[in-house]
């Protein structure tokens, strides 16, 4: 009969084959692309040889060992080598792409779920944003069961470097209330002590793991290897223990570069006769594998460090490791770009037993690493899920909005809308907001559908006849509401928004923000577009029109933003009719495999409704809704206009007033209403032939009314000067381009040169007339 320790070294050993080959076709795929690949330009290629190398034990133990179908992996930007070499031996690669590492159509640079054609979880690469990414990943699979079941369990699992904990965008997620109750979150920290050009003098590990364990989080530390503590206990062993644990890192981290005379030199101290004569009885070669015997490069260690995980809270893993393990940049303060020599990449092949003549020779099917192979393969196997169509969405809602509002307003009336006019799409809807519903309008939303929890948690205060917004939390809620922080809104709005693609369910996320607050969420709103998200994000309020509260709260740069960022369509409404319908159309998109993402910056300022003159005949109301969506639309039309007025947003009832002065002197004026500067942007390059069609160009700026141009909008200038270049006319640009003051709107708008006032002068300049 066989005993159960040579079978368990037996499988161990083969594990370790498994985990060796991982390391090897990393390096490799790195090599082909900078040293093997024809490169005619000459230009860097790049790639992280040493970053990989010390991720590879890790990702080899949770991938072979412990990951199951239901689970999530977000694996840190500099190791996508190693996931795409794990992919390979899974199957899930072929090896034609193994030649391919950042080449154009080829393996990314980073792990992208939408551009790599292996399965990548998540997207990383924005240091940070794919770190937190699982956090946001596993709300959303949460909400997606307590509303329409069907998206299972699984933990959601973060592979970072140590050094990306020095963004806040970690701190931020961590340190979210709502986090401390996701079990299924687990963060495994690659603790190499690197960052890019040297070894970090102090880490603060122990600093480090008392946030998390503040934080509710479980935290486990893997620092040393079965070697290492092998040598601890034995006599003397309390005595090296200490002497490294009290070492700076560049200290340790130099002992990886020395040989073992070195080493025996080095480690005692200078009063380390005891570490001295511990050392003496260990040989040179048992000596120099100890030394690097971090808990981080041992699989067993690893192997009991994921079976420890407590399921009820989060869970961090603190893994000690070497930058560049097995490979012979190993420890280097520079080796974080290194790539090893054509020497060393044979030397590598003959440690690993692999072959440089044949790089991506796979395991054998009926061997010991094979059989590793195949069954991970199997366990991690996902079924096919079906994928369910958004809801309809009606066009336009019917109703015509009269007296005075905003349109800031209109989202909110337009919600409450949609539950009775399309209540199934209405319960696809999910709100977020860093703690400003109220003040954003989402109130009356709130009231109607609830706080989503995932229990149901008791409203202390529903008895109390002055509370106006109704805090019911419950897991049919529809509302989340996180903490001041706008990077954890825009994470969890792109996760909400990749439900579609994940499980098969699509949602309609819509983030509402304060608009000046629009830059400080755009790049992890902007990765999450990028990693195949789709929502709406709300600025509001916007621009100096929020007069009263002061330059720190007036967004300046935001209609460039949403006019220059990809996979996005934009819109500032003037009214209330248009931000319903540009909503109405946003939503549309959302959910499906041709949809994408929108911004919607809306104002807080009080407009006449009847200013925008709606069509009461059908057809030409369902052609200005047209119009309306698809970037502008002429909303008066001088019978001999001098000049074209062309305003958005809160700017448009200055433009009208500015048409009627005009008009009482002789000017006629023809005035536009630009909704999305972005899409008409779009027509003109259409119209240069870089595809799609240009024929609202036609429709709103025919070239028979083709005259000198102003265009006005709050924010900057240059998001509409481009319109000039549509029939090439004379043009003046009127925006804002200085930091804001506090006072009343005609204050405010005189300062900036937004008012009636100026726009007259302006388009009296540019025709000519005295």
């Amino acid at each position: 009969m066989t005993s159960a320790a040579p079978v368990q070294a037996a499988t161990a050993e083969s594990l370790r084959e498994v985990e060796q080959r991982v390391l090897w076709l990393s390096a490799a795929i790195i090599d082909h692309a900078n040293r093997v690949r024809p490169n005619a330009s000459g230009l860097k290629v790049g790639g992280h040889q040493a970053s990989c190398a010390s991720m590879v034990s890790i990702m080899t133990s949770l991938y072979f060992e412990h990951l199951t179908a239901a689970d999530r992996v977000s694996v840190k930007p500099h190791a996508s080598p190693v996931l795409h070499a794990i992919n390979y031996l899974l199957g899930e690669l072929d090896e034609s792409h193994l030649t391919t590492l950042r080449e154009f159509g080829g393996l990314q640079s980073y792990p992208s779920r939408t551009k790599d054609p292996d399965p990548a979880d998540y997207s990383t690469g924005s240091v940070g944003l794919g770190a937190t990414a699982p956090i946001w990943g596993a709300v959303a699979r949460r909400y997606v069961d307590s509303h329409v079941g069907g998206a299972g369990t699984g933990r959601q699992y973060s592979l970072l470097g140590d050094a990306e904990l020095d963004e806040g965008a970690c701190w931020e997620a961590i340190m979210d209330p709502t986090v401390a109750d996701l079990g299924e979150v687990v963060w495994i920290v690659d603790l190499n002590r690197q960052s890019l050009d040297r070894v970090v003098p102090n880490i603060a590990a122990n600093r480090l793991q008392g946030m998390f364990a503040a934080a509710g989080w479980q935290v486990l530390t893997l620092k040393y290897g079965r070697l290492l503590e092998e040598l601890f206990a034995r006599p003397g062993g309390e005595a090296l223990r200490a002497r490294i644990d009290g070492m700076s890192n560049p200290e340790y981290q130099r002992l990886l570069r020395c040989t073992p005379e070195q080493l025996r030199e080095r480690l005692p101290g200078a009063d380390g006769g005891e570490i001295a004569r511990l050392l003496s009885d260990v040989d040179d070669e048992a000596l120099v594998a100890a030394i690097r015997n971090l808990g981080g490069h041992d699989l067993a260690a690893l192997d009991g460090a994921f079976r420890a995980i407590d399921d009820t809270r989060p869970t961090v893993i603190f893994a000690y490791t070497v930058k560049g393990y097995g490979l012979a940049s190993e420890g280097h303060p520079q080796n974080h770009g290194s790539l090893l020599s054509a020497e060393q990449m044979q030397q590598l092949a003959e440690n690993v037993g692999a072959d440089l003549n044949d790089p991506w020779h796979r395991f054998e099917a009926g061997s010991p690493a094979g059989q590793w192979c195949s069954d991970a393969a199997a366990r991690l196997r996902r079924r096919e899920r079906p994928q369910v169509s958004p809801p309809e969405l009606p066009a336009d809602i019917g109703r015509t909005p009269t007296g005075t509002t905003t349109t800031q307003a209109a989202l909110g009336r337009a919600l409450l809308d949609l539950t009775r006019g399309a209540p199934d799409a209405a319960a696809r809807i999910v709100t977020l907001a860093p703690d400003v519903s109220s003040s954003t309008n989402l109130g009356g939303w709130l009231n109607k559908v609830g706080v989503w929890s995932p229990t149901e948690r008791v409203d202390w205060f529903a008895d109390d006849a002055e509370t106006i917004l109704h805090w019911r939390e419950r897991p049919a809620g529809q509302h989340i509401e996180l903490g001041i922080a706008e990077t954890n809104l825009v994470g969890l709005l792109g996760e909400l928004g990749a439900t579609w693609s994940r499980w098969g369910q699509p949602l309609l996320p819509i983030g509402v923000v304060y608009d000046c607050f629009v830059g400080r969420a755009l790049e992890p709103w902007s990765f999450g577009m990028y990693a195949g998200g789709q929502s709406i994000l709300v600025g509001t309020p916007s621009g100096v029109s929020l007069a009263p509260e002061g330059g720190a709260h007036q967004s300046v740069i935001t209609p460039s933003i949403g006019l220059e960022q990809p996979g996005l369509t934009s819109y500032e409404p003037a009214f209330a009719i248009d931000t319903e319908w540009c909503l109405l159309a946003s939503l549309a998109r959302l959910g499906r495999p041709d949809g994408g993402s929108a911004y919607l910056r809306l104002s807080t300022r009080p407009v006449d409704q009847t200013l925008a003159a709606v069509p009461a005949d059908p057809a030409a109301r369902e052609r200005r809704r047209r119009l309306a969506i698809g970037g502008a639309y002429p909303l008066r039309r001088h019978e001999a206009p001098e000049v074209t007025l062309a305003a958005m947003g809160a700017l448009v009832p200055e433009a009208l007033a500015a048409a009627d002065r005009l008009e009482a002197q002789g000017v006629g004026a023809d005035v536009v209403c630009v909704t999305s500067p972005g899409l008409l942007f779009e027509a003109l390059r259409a119209r240069q032939g870089a595809g799609g069609s240009a024929g609202i160009l036609d429709q709103v700026f025919p070239a028979h009314r083709a005259n000198p141009l102003v265009t006005v909008l709050d924010g900057h200038p240059h998001t509409l000067a481009f319109l000039a270049g549509i029939n090439r006319v004379r043009a003046a640009h009127l925006g804002v381009t200085n930091f804001g003051q506090s006072g009343s709107l005609e204050d405010v708008y005189r300062y900036h040169g937004l008012d009636a006032d100026t726009i007259v002068r302006t388009a009296l300049d540019i025709t000519d007339h005295a």
